[in-house]
């Protein structure tokens, strides 16, 4: 069995796995299953109440697992995705609510622009929770070498993408009046809103 293969098998059991997205490692899980969720919030020490955003493999796959997504939502899901983008969008069904705990009406969504054994993975499972393979406060990962034993260990599989851009995606909370940016990361924020306001010209 490839790595590939052992790694969709270990995910679909509801177990945990290292993988490469668009911009670093991530500890991946089934996002439709609480309880492998709740594994990778403790191998990683995260706090349950902390958010994390569903990695999905296609637009068609967002708006198929969101269907309550605002007709705003989708147009700048549509023009900003896929891409190192999470996009915080209002949650009206309360999809995957064990994610955002204290929040349930938020939901953070990702549609990455990966190609080879992440995408593979990601096509497999259609949504994944992900969030970067690393211990809290811990480097980027960009490589397989820079994610720590403690996860390596934790996960029952390991996929190699080689070296990876090593910025995480760029947080930007659309749920309120304006679009407003909660983490910097591989797309400059500013562009982020500039791509937003042309996008509201229209």
């Amino acid at each position: 069995m490839s790595e590939i293969a052992h790694a969709i098998a270990a995910l679909r059991r509801g177990e945990l796995a290292v993988i490469p997205t668009d911009t670093v490692y991530g500890l991946a899980a089934r996002a439709d299953d609480p309880r492998a969720a709740e594994a990778l919030y403790a191998a990683k020490g995260r706090d349950a109440r902390q958010p994390t955003a569903v990695l999905f493999a296609s637009l068609v796959e967002l708006l198929a697992c969101v269907p309550e997504l605002p007709a705003p939502g989708i147009a700048v899901a549509r023009a900003l995705l896929p891409g190192p983008l999470t996009l915080v969008v209002p949650n009206r069904g309360r999809r995957f609510r064990w994610l955002n705990q204290e929040r349930p009406e938020a939901l953070g969504v990702r549609v990455p622009d990966v190609g080879g054994p992440g995408k593979e993975i990601l096509d497999a499972l259609g949504a994944l929770v992900a969030t970067s393979a690393n211990l809290p406060g811990g480097r980027d990962p960009r490589t397989l070498a820079d994610v720590p034993p403690e996860l390596v260990a934790a996960a029952a599989a390991i996929v190699d993408g080689g070296g990876l851009g090593g910025a995480p995606s760029t947080v930007v909370d659309l749920t309120g009046s304006e679009p407003t940016i909660l983490r910097e990361g591989a797309l400059p924020g500013r562009v982020v809103l500039e791509r937003l306001a042309v996008l509201t010209d229209r």
